[in-house]
């Protein structure tokens, strides 16, 4: 009955019942594919690299392990060992110093300054490359040239202080004085954040700062109530990279005092080095860095909850 209507309508059966050899289907087969085999070495290369050392390194981090013999399971015993290491409480206290010290004042100072470098005036081109060197130079190299300006006896900080008769002190030697050091010298590269904040506030319309002054607006209102505002996304991203960057704090401790003196500047990292490279406790130093994980991961969700109280957005719905 069927074919016998077909062939007074003079359909084509086979175009239902029998497909050929290049349809959509097969041809979006092929792309998808093709779309794999062009992906593949990046997968695989993810995998290799990144996701298999991840997953190790989780596992070996409930072993003893000591890079020479084979690893051996021994539980939760290295993360309740870590409970009662004080040199991991001296670690975490002072990279929590340094966090919440040094990473607001990186904010607020690389604000400042691009706010500074912001205006249009003479050889401000040559300003904003100044302030954006240091960021190129490689952190050990910047280490070791302030070792030389904060040493004691022949540092260029003394030499001054010593123009004016007052005796400076032992900037990396004394352990009331060696963690600020390295926090001032934290912030001698902020020139990524301050071509960051350019970006944002070269963003901001005029027509907002022109109508404001109309109104009488200027200075620290406008800043207050149209810059400050408009710039909270740009905040928001570098507090975060900000945060993540602080807990992983290691090239100028580790070059310029070690660690010392009196593990005054033992950082958190540092510390998990000496523990796989010094100490040769590969397996300790992996559940430091897993703890490491666990901690900047609660406080960037923190900071990811909390920004839609101060965060604001242009498109976003009842603003």
């Amino acid at each position: 009955m069927v074919a016998l209507q077909a062939k007074k309508r003079k359909i084509n059966l086979g175009k239902y019942f029998d497909f050929p050899r290049h349809t959509p289907l097969r041809a979006r087969t092929r792309e998808a594919i093709a779309g794999y085999i062009f992906v593949a070495p990046a997968i695989i290369g993810f995998v290799i690299l990144v996701a298999v050392p991840i997953a190790a390194s989780f596992t070996l981090s409930f072993t003893n392990f000591d890079m020479i013999n084979t690893p051996k399971f021994i539980g939760t015993d290295n993360y309740q060992t870590m409970m009662h290491d004080p040199l991991f409480w001296q670690s975490l206290k002072v990279i929590a110093i340094s966090a919440f010290v040094g990473l607001p004042l990186n904010l607020v100072l690389s604000l400042t300054l691009a706010v500074l470098l912001n205006h249009q005036v003479r050889s401000i081109a040559v300003w904003r490359t100044v302030y954006y060197l240091p960021t190129v130079v490689a952190p050990a190299s910047i280490a070791v040239l302030w070792v030389w300006i904060l040493n004691p006896e022949f540092g260029v900080i003394n030499g001054a202080l010593r123009a004016i008769n007052i005796e400076g002190p032992n900037w990396l030697g004394d352990s009331h004085t060696a963690l600020g050091s390295l926090i001032v010298v934290n912030l001698w590269a902020i020139g990524s954040n301050i071509i960051i904040y350019l970006a944002g506030l070269q963003g901001i319309p005029t027509e907002l700062y022109e109508a404001a002054a109309v109104d009488g607006a200027w200075g620290w209102k406008s800043f207050r109530y149209i810059t400050l505002p408009l710039l909270t996304p740009v905040i928001f991203f570098t507090l975060v990279l900000g945060l993540i960057y602080s807990w992983q704090w290691f090239s100028e401790p580790f070059v310029m005092t070690r660690g010392g003196p009196d593990n005054s500047t033992l950082t958190y990292l540092l510390y998990a080095y000496r523990n796989a490279f010094v100490y040769f406790k590969m397996g300790y130093a992996l559940s430091l860095v897993w703890v490491m994980f666990a901690i900047v991961l609660i406080l960037t969700i923190f900071v990811f909850r909390s920004s839609s109280r101060w965060v604001y957005y242009e498109n976003q719905e009842g603003m």
